[in-house]
């Protein structure tokens, strides 16, 4: 009779969740300058991106909805509320953290 060798054990593995969050504030302007700066400049040119990313109309344009939609689909908190607000009182600041946040969802492979 052969002893049968158990060379490893079960192992529990923990995946940890990220909480859904914007990846930057609405003022984080400075963590990435190159979308500062297009939003800034061009913001008609970053809703574009920002329209082409998320497989939308660019002739929509930067809108609440395309915000609110984005922030459906990754579970993020907010309200039509604020998502109007922060189009209508600061249209470059809501685009470009709407692009960060695309930008650091693609690097980290869940866009």
């Amino acid at each position: 009779m052969n002893p049968q060798v158990i060379i490893s054990q079960p192992q529990v593995v923990v995946v940890q969740q990220q909480s859904p969050q914007w990846q930057t504030d609405l003022l984080d302007c400075f963590s990435d300058c190159g979308v500062c700066l297009c939003g800034t400049f061009c913001t008609l040119c970053l809703g574009c991106q920002v329209a082409a990313d998320m497989d939308e109309c660019c002739l929509c344009g930067p809108t609440m909805a395309m915000r609110s939609l984005y922030r459906t689909k990754y579970g993020i908190p907010g309200s039509l509320l604020g998502d109007f607000c922060a189009v209508n009182f600061c249209l470059s600041c809501a685009l470009c953290q709407l692009k960060r946040d695309i930008n650091k969802r693609k690097d980290m492979g869940i866009f």
